[in-house]
């Protein structure tokens, strides 16, 4: 379940209620799901999609969405750090950024015009959308590992729009857990 904090206010959410309470008075959707059937931690991408075939209809009927995939990030995935580069700055995109965590951990830094900058670290059962527009980020955790569902209403995927800001590099760009104990 995800864990909601708020740096600025020396703040910390959790419990799937009270996370979902507070973003959405940001205008970011939470949720967590349950799979219609039991997956293996060496699921295809196939067998992902067919174990939550039924809520991702439901999320393509509200949103508008039309293809739906899962992306497998770890340490060995090629070109890693190039391609985390590419989340990791301030962004927004034209269309919503949907993510269903199935395994892994990442943390996504959302910049609301009306309150200050969240930090929500996400983990499997975790299910986030960032609407159209939003300002965010993207880190993963100390382990580097992620896998989730993507939804998509344009079947080309989404073009993130940079800021340029650098309000991205004022936050710790990692979740916390263990491995930053002392």
């Amino acid at each position: 379940m995800a864990v909601l904090r708020i740096p600025e206010e020396n703040r910390t959410i959790s419990g799937k209620a009270e996370v979902a309470a507070y973003l959405g008075k940001i205008g970011i959707e939470y949720d967590v799901w349950e799979p219609s059937q039991p997956l293996t931690s060496g699921a295809t991408q196939e067998e992902i999609l067919k174990a939550y075939s039924a809520e991702i209809e439901t999320l393509k009927d509200r949103g508008g969405y039309v293809t739906a995939d899962v992306i497998n990030v770890s340490p060995r995935t090629p070109n890693l750090d190039t391609m985390l580069a590419k989340f990791s700055r301030e962004h927004w995109h034209d269309e919503d950024e949907v993510r269903f965590v199935v395994q892994g951990r990442g943390i996504f830094h959302v910049n609301p015009k009306t309150s200050p900058v969240v930090g929500i670290e996400v983990e499997a059962g975790d299910l986030i959308r960032v609407p159209r527009g939003t300002l965010h980020w993207f880190d993963l955790c100390s382990d580097r590992q992620i896998r989730c569902i993507r939804l998509f209403q344009d079947p080309n995927g989404w073009t993130p729009w940079y800021t340029e800001s650098g309000l991205d590099a004022k936050f710790e760009p990692v979740c916390m857990g263990p491995a930053f104990i002392a």
